[in-house]
């Protein structure tokens, strides 16, 4: 079994300072698990670390695509699965770091659709939205799996159209398959699972203060670049967090100051998500980031828990 670090939590959390901290120490490597961070040129908005970051510590699953290539839950397994080996080869730790639920999954569960597949089914679910929109096979998705419904953006008709193949095929939703797998763990794995929270009321400041620092950085004007060169707002990776919101701002559709506040307020909701959906898995110890006086505390409490894990002391 490879040894893993797994670190997950919310959003402006602090999972990217921890993790680089811990690499350090213990000759580790980071895989990513954002999927907004897999995709080119959307930098700030993303919250990708730095370039010096990434000198000091190897990053993977980061700039793996461009805004206008699909990319999956499938092709991200495919991808850091590969990684973790070859990191795990060269005598160093993998660390996966991110808040995106179902790419952790991914790698730390039994996660397998692959063959569950009706490709003239799926041929005929894209020419049904061809004809009556994306919004058609959205709502068919709401009456038979309202909870994938809520998870996924009406854009995305690739997964839409994945999620209706399997409940046609299997008379369950693919909601019922992942929630089953989510308590089944990876045997190739031996994982150690760090989550990494706070105080509600101060995660929430922070995340405005990170949504104030990248209007500052310059998210209005990357997000101009990425119009000019085409990659257009009905494009999956130009709806996440901080690219749609300001967007609408940018075709007149509200004020700057209306815009930056639906971000934050998107952003505050999204890290709730996050944190109902890692509190479901038992394996993960939880750390309340506050209560440290820094992040090198931190990291000296997470050693402890690896060195036991994998009987370092």
């Amino acid at each position: 079994m490879i040894p893993l670090i797994v670190i997950v939590g919310p959003t402006a959390v602090g999972k990217t300072e921890v993790s680089i901290d811990l690499a350090l120490k213990i000759n580790g490597e980071i895989v990513s698990a954002d999927s907004m961070q897999v995709y080119k040129y959307m930098d700030i908005g993303t919250a990708k670390p730095s370039l010096q970051e990434r000198k000091r510590v190897p990053h993977f699953m980061i700039d793996v695509v461009t805004p206008d290539q699909e990319f999956s839950v499938a092709v991200y397994k495919k991808m850091a699965t590969k990684i973790i080996e070859e990191i795990y080869k060269r005598n160093h730790m993998p660390i996966v770091v991110g808040g995106t639920g179902l790419y952790v999954n991914s790698i730390v569960n039994v996660m397998d659709f692959s063959s569950t597949a009706d490709w003239k089914l799926r041929q005929q679910l894209k020419e049904q939205a061809k004809m009556y929109g994306n919004e058609y096979l959205y709502e068919k998705l709401k009456k038979v799996d309202p909870i994938t419904y809520k998870r996924i953006h009406p854009n995305d008709i690739r997964r839409i159209i994945r999620a209706l193949e399997v409940y046609k095929l299997t008379g369950k939703p693919i909601s019922y398959y992942q929630e089953i797998t989510q308590n089944r763990p990876n045997p190739e794995y031996n994982a150690l699972m760090i989550g990494l929270t706070m105080d509600r009321q101060k995660l929430y400041k922070r995340i405005e203060e990170r949504v104030d620092k990248m209007i500052k950085d310059g998210l209005i004007e990357e997000i101009k670049w990425l119009c000019d060169n085409g990659y257009k707002n009905n494009m999956i990776a130009m709806q996440g967090l901080g690219y749609k919101e300001i967007i609408r701002y940018l075709e007149g559709q509200c004020t700057l100051e209306e815009a930056i506040e639906i971000l934050k307020r998107d952003t505050r909701r999204y890290a709730k998500r996050q944190l109902t959906w890692f509190r479901k898995d038992k394996r993960i110890h939880w750390f309340y980031v506050d209560q440290f006086s820094c992040k090198e505390e931190i990291t000296k409490n997470i050693l402890e828990l690896v060195a036991e894990k994998y009987n370092l002391r």
